[in-house]
């Protein structure tokens, strides 16, 4: 996959993930994405569209950005994210505050970031490194 192709869906990823959020929070969920294609040695369109992983992709008629000034500021974030070293500590997983997914018990919490919730595997030894 090429860096335009990776770009494009990291940004439409931080666009429907977490538009609306502090900057931060926008860095930290690309970072999970960044996160899971490395980890899970796959593109970031693989991970984007992984089956249950973001409820955007379900919808298909949700693709494309309705707002530009968020989409710009996605597409900022996501070069940002693929350019900077991870401060999540290799979180892999988050959630929103005002909800308790199981998945959370059995995860390492690593910070909260505006209105989610980041977390790695317990087992997972983290390396900072940029993408």
């Amino acid at each position: 996959m090429s860096f335009l192709e990776s770009l494009l869906w990291l940004t439409l990823n931080v666009y429907h993930e977490s538009r609306g959020e502090p900057e931060i929070g926008q860095l930290a969920v690309a970072h999970v994405t960044l996160n899971r294609a490395l980890e899970d040695k796959k593109s970031i369109a693989d991970v984007v569209f992984a089956p249950h992983q973001f409820s955007w992709t379900v919808q298909k008629n949700s693709y494309l950005p309705l707002e530009i000034t968020p989409l710009q500021d996605s597409l900022n974030v996501a070069l940002k994210a693929m350019t900077t070293p991870d401060f999540t500590k290799g979180s892999t997983f988050y959630h929103r505050v005002d909800v308790d997914p199981k998945w959370s018990a059995r995860k390492a919490f690593i910070a909260q970031y505006g209105s989610h919730k980041f977390y790695r595997h317990n087992d997972t030894p983290f390396s900072a490194s940029a993408f």
